[in-house]
């Protein structure tokens, strides 16, 4: 009798559990429901209603959303000269930005794939690397924030709150090229072999750029004037696109002493030290790396590398 009526006592609390909507059937609430219940998001749900996404992150995903804070974003308004209300007006800026920080699948901060190209909704990357215990988030337009709160749980994916609004890129490597002052022999280069609407397609590219102070070194190597240089579009041809891959390769993602093949045609390696190794014994440091374009990357180099003869 007594074993019988534990028996039916423990069958109330399990239905009783079940009732209350507890155990380990209980979800949380999805992204869009969670960013309301949050304050510092009430600028990011007003945006994502606007942008008329709520149904889409409402959704079953999963997905992984950055999350600008309130706080981040007052500070575009700021950075474009924009009033809130213009902001949220502008469907088509409000879409693009807003898909730009949203990943499809579920990454929580375990699993972000360090200093690696990072595919967003809105179809352009943006990179995470790890500085010291923190992750800061560079976007297709170099500018960079830093995920603040990781790993917030939701029904259909996760959030991580970030300190800035990422912006897509803008500018492909052509242009990108043309707005840093250090490369304006390469671009003039580019120009003079006819290169530059190559490399403003669709790609994708990963240049090694070579400085102004790279080419002055090459000039004097080779005897020749800068006019001499440009004059040549053979060479000038078979030069450039030898620094010109046909697909985008971060840092992270560069293989180490593995033959690495040109849009030229010929090979060079790239050591653990970041030293490029040409074609003619020659030898070139990439002291810059991953600047982000719309279409490719761009690493930049301390001396111009040459192909084979």
């Amino acid at each position: 009798m007594i074993h019988w009526f534990k028996k039916v006592a423990a069958l109330s609390v399990v239905a009783l559990v079940a009732a209350c909507g507890g155990g380990d059937d209980a979800h949380p609430i999805n992204i869009v429901e969670t960013a309301q219940s949050d304050a510092r998001f009430s600028i990011l749900v007003e945006a994502v209603v606007a942008a008329d996404l709520a149904s889409t992150l409402s959704g079953p995903g999963p997905f992984t959303v950055l999350a600008p804070t309130n706080d981040a974003f007052a500070a575009l308004l700021t950075e474009l000269g924009l009033t809130k209300q213009q902001l949220l007006a502008d469907k088509a800026l409000l879409t693009s930005v807003l898909t730009y920080h949203v990943l499809a699948g579920k990454v929580n901060k375990a699993d972000v794939p360090v200093g690696k190209a990072i595919k967003t909704l809105q179809g352009g990357i943006f990179k995470i690397d790890a500085v010291g215990a923190a992750l800061r988030v560079t976007d297709g337009r170099n500018r960079t924030a830093t995920i603040i709160v990781t790993d917030l749980a939701t029904s259909n994916g996760v959030i991580h709150a970030i300190d800035k609004v990422l912006l897509p890129a803008n500018k492909n490597v052509v242009q990108t090229a043309a707005e840093l002052s250090d490369f304006s022999i390469l671009v003039e280069a580019v120009t003079a072999a006819d290169l530059a609407g190559t490399l403003s397609g669709t790609g994708p590219f990963t240049v090694f750029a070579p400085t102004n102070a790279a080419f002055a070194a090459l000039l004097t190597e080779l005897g020749l004037s800068k006019s001499a240089l440009l004059a040549d579009k053979a060479l000038l041809t078979k030069v450039l696109t030898y620094h010109v891959l046909g697909a985008q390769v971060l840092k992270a993602e560069v293989p180490i002493g593995t033959p690495i093949k040109t849009l030229q045609g010929d090979t060079f390696t790239v050591s653990a030290a970041l030293a490029i190794a040409d074609q003619r014994g020659r030898s070139a440091t990439i002291v810059g790396t991953d600047v982000l374009t719309s279409n490719g990357v761009i690493h930049v180099l301390d001396k111009v590398i040459l192909p084979s003869p």
